[in-house]
This record gives structure tokens, C-alpha cells and sequence, in this order.
């Protein structure tokens, strides 16, 4: 087969990278061909994420590969780091600038939680470890802080299913960026509706969580004039940054890490 090229971006906390991973049917050579910081603006009431600087990066970075490779770029996926999140409303705007999980609004939250529901109820739905940071928290601080802003969200989406969703117009939530919220049901998969309502937090905004591996569509008419790309389709990876570097390790994981499959590049559709 000729090769095909799969984009990747991979965001982390204090910088991006773009990288094509070029597949000829045997071997996968991954190039990088975009880097860029990522860092935050102190706003006057928070610390926020310059989430529409990250996104122009992602587009030149979509840009740069097809001028690299031309048509045989196939795929594109994101991954970032865990639990910030963006709002949007009915029109699919969104409300307020993200928040830095490094931001003070969420002190004290995660005691007065454990202390109304109890912790082991927390952790028995959700099984991971208790952070101040994690999405569950934040919310609480936005509901708390600016009363009626939940009320007005129509979906609120993490932060890589955000730049799905500006790419492809497909609102959803991949599994393992949801897995960091502290919001999941580790056994269903689902959002833990019920520990959402015991702590008073509404759940008409969570989008559908979806596998990685996901194929969310084609690259929207906005976004194909822009970077040149044209039968480009975005597909959900491991979009929490650590679940692509665990399907990335040379090694055999297992079913039970099933829902990872062999590795970042395969659910990038190689």
C-alpha cells in the first residue's frame, strides 16, 4: 500500500506538539512537525487557558502536515491533559474562557464533598484518586461561584472534546478524558448519575461518552478551507494524554485494557 499519514496532537500542561505518524502497511515512522508553549492568562477573576490560541496551533498544525503529505493525510485526533473542560450553550458557544485546573477556585470543595456524601461513596463510583482539581469539584465551584452558568450550559465537554468538536461539530466525550472527571461510573462507563445528583450537581450537560477508536466525522467545510485538508477524518484516540502514552508501550496489556486497543496509532484508523 502507499503510505498514509494520521495527525496527532498531543497538548500537554505547558506545551503542544504536532506528529504525523506515516504508515506504509509495515512500519510506522512518526514525525514531528509543529511544536508550540501553552500558557495560561491570568484573568482578572481566574486562571484561564488561552483555548483559542491552542486551537489556531491545532489548525496550522493540520496546515503544516498537508503541505507536508498532501491527500495521503487521513485521520486526525487529540489528546490533553486531565479534568479542565469548556461550556457551551444551545448554540454550541462557548460561555466562558477554561479554567486552569491550577486556579484556587476549587479550595476547600473537595473536603466539604467527602464531608456531605462521604468518601468511600465517591470512590466506590468512580475509582480514581481524589484531587481538588478533578472536573467533579470544578463544577461544584461554578456552581457555587456563578449561580445560573450550569442552568445556561447546554454540553459541557473536556477539553479535547472540545477541539473535536470544533473540528468535526460532534459533541461528545471520549472514555478516558471522561475517566478523569471523578464523574464516570468505572463500571458502567457512564456518567455516575447518581453520585451527581447526591451532590446537588445538574446533569442535563454531559454528552455522550464515547470508546476510543470513535469516528466522529469529517473535518467541518470551515476547516477544510482553511488548512487544505480534504477527505480528512477526525477519530477519537486515547484523548487523555496518559491513556495514549500506556497504548503506546511495546508491550501485551491484556483484555482488560481492551477499551486502549493496541495502540494510539490503530485508533487513529491505521
Amino acid at each position: 500500500m502507499s503510505s498514509q499519514v494520521y495527525i496527532a496532537f498531543d497538548l500537554g500542561a505547558e506545551s503542544g506538539r504536532v506528529v504525523a505518524g506515516i504508515y506504509d502497511g509495515q512500519r510506522l515512522e512518526l514525525q514531528t512537525l509543529h511544536r508550540f508553549p501553552n500558557t495560561p492568562l491570568r484573568l482578572p477573576d481566574a486562571l484561564t487557558w488561552n483555548v483559542l490560541r491552542q486551537y489556531a496551533e491545532i489548525l496550522q498544525g493540520i496546515s503544516l502536515t498537508v503541505r507536508e503529505h498532501g491527500e495521503r493525510v487521513r485521520s486526525v485526533g487529540v489528546d490533553t491533559w486531565g479534568v479542565d473542560f469548556g461550556l457551551l450553550d444551545a448554540r454550541g458557544t462557548l460561555l466562558t474562557n477554561p479554567v486552569h485546573y491550577r486556579d484556587h477556585r476549587t479550595d476547600g470543595i473537595m473536603e466539604s464533598v467527602q464531608a456531605m456524601v462521604g468518601a468511600d461513596t465517591i470512590y466506590d463510583a468512580t475509582g480514581i484518586q481524589f484531587m481538588p482539581i478533578n472536573t467533579l469539584y470544578q463544577l461544584i465551584a461554578v456552581q457555587q461561584q456563578h449561580p445560573g452558568l450550569l442552568e445556561i450550559t447546554d454540553k459541557m465537554l473536556m477539553m479535547p472534546d472540545l477541539f473535536h468538536y470544533w473540528l468535526s461539530g460532534t459533541k461528545v466525550c471520549e472514555r478516558t478524558i471522561a475517566s478523569t472527571s471523578q464523574m464516570m461510573d468505572s463500571r458502567t462507563g457512564e456518567w455516575a448519575l447518581d453520585l451527581l445528583r447526591h451532590v446537588g450537581l445538574p446533569t442535563h450537560f454531559l454528552p455522550e461518552i464515547v470508546p476510543p477508536g470513535t469516528r466522529l466525522g469529517k473535518l467541518r467545510k470551515a476547516v477544510r478551507e482553511e488548512t487544505g485538508a480534504q477527505d480528512v477524518e477526525l477519530i477519537a484516540p486515547g484523548s487523555h494524554d496518559t491513556a495514549s502514552a500506556v497504548a503506546a508501550v511495546p508491550a501485551s496489556l491484556g483484555s482488560d485494557f481492551a477499551y486502549i486497543s493496541s495502540g494510539t496509532w490503530s485508533l487513529m484508523g491505521i
